[in-house]
């Protein structure tokens, strides 16, 4: 009988496992529960709010009354042509045809003439009071929870140890500018400083910005603060504010989605949903201690 050929040792090895992080305890509870009450809070705010704005579809600069030309920067309007209705929106001046998604759109299989389209609005129909008392019940759990995360967060030590800027992170904002542009993702327990300046930029300009002008716009905050709307430039002015601050956020989430699904994204919902966070690997080193390429 023939004996058997030798396999080399090398081809009988198995691969070796990569090496993976450790998980550590990222976010704590009361993060991760306002966390998901601002997304919940957010949804209903954004859809109430463009069923409020379709009420009167038009964005103005300065007191709507007190000029003689049309100070609007933002209007979407349904017209009559020749041709048949159409939808438009003007923009600084600019006019676009958007028929069948601003301006003019299809309800129920019928033309209508609204702003922002049905699917996009809360309730779906023309329908002012109900989207007020929508956006006002949710704007009140956006505020409440706000100061509520900022307490906590202030005694749980999380603002200071997780999103306050030091010096070391503005000298790494090139670097890590660049390796978000190369979809290099760092997984580790501190946040990264794009991460410190989105998420401070979110929590302490534009969601009191947001809450601020909407008080601005109240005729019961005027008339408890009456300094409020002259200090945003009047209630117009407020209100393009406000929509312009809607704008800000919803761009905030879309970059936030995208990058979650680049970074991994089971990894970073069960880090919001458990608390629990897989970090990279430790690095190798060389002879002289630092770090392999």
């Amino acid at each position: 009988m023939a004996s058997r050929l030798a396999m080399p040792s090398d081809m009988t090895e198995t691969a070796p496992k990569p090496a993976r992080g450790g998980l550590i305890y990222r976010q704590r509870l009361w993060t991760r529960l306002t966390h998901w009450i601002w997304a919940v809070a957010l949804f209903f705010l954004l859809l109430s709010g463009l069923q409020i704005f379709n009420a009167h579809p038009t964005l103005y600069i300065g007191d709507q009354s007190g000029f003689g030309f049309d100070n609007s920067v933002l209007s979407m309007r349904a017209e009559n042509t020749p041709d048949g209705p159409v939808g438009t929106t003007t923009i600084f001046g600019h006019r676009f045809d958007t028929t069948g998604v601003l301006g003019l759109s299809t309800y129920r299989d019928k033309p209508a003439a609204r702003g922002f389209p049905s699917w996009a609005t809360i309730p779906s129909y023309q329908d002012l009071g109900t989207g007020r008392v929508v956006h006002f019940f949710f704007a009140w759990i956006l505020s409440i929870t706000l100061i509520g995360w900022l307490l906590g967060s202030l005694l749980n030590g999380h603002l200071v140890r997780d999103l306050l800027p030091r010096l070391r992170d503005i000298r790494n904002l090139p670097r890590d500018i660049a390796d978000h542009a190369r979809l290099r993702f760092h997984h580790q327990r501190d946040y990264n400083t794009l991460q410190k300046l989105a998420y401070g930029g979110v929590l302490f300009v534009l969601l009191p910005l947001i809450i601020a002008t909407g008080l601005a716009m109240s005729p019961t905050m005027n008339a408890a603060l009456p300094w409020l709307p002259e200090l945003l430039g009047g209630r117009q002015t407020a209100r393009t504010i406000h929509f312009g601050v809607m704008l800000l956020l919803v761009g905030f989430f879309i970059i936030h989605i995208l990058m979650i699904v680049a970074a991994g994204p089971l990894n970073e919902l069960r880090s919001i949903v458990t608390g629990w966070y897989r970090t990279d690997p430790p690095q190798p080193t060389t002879s002289s201690g630092r770090e392999g390429a």
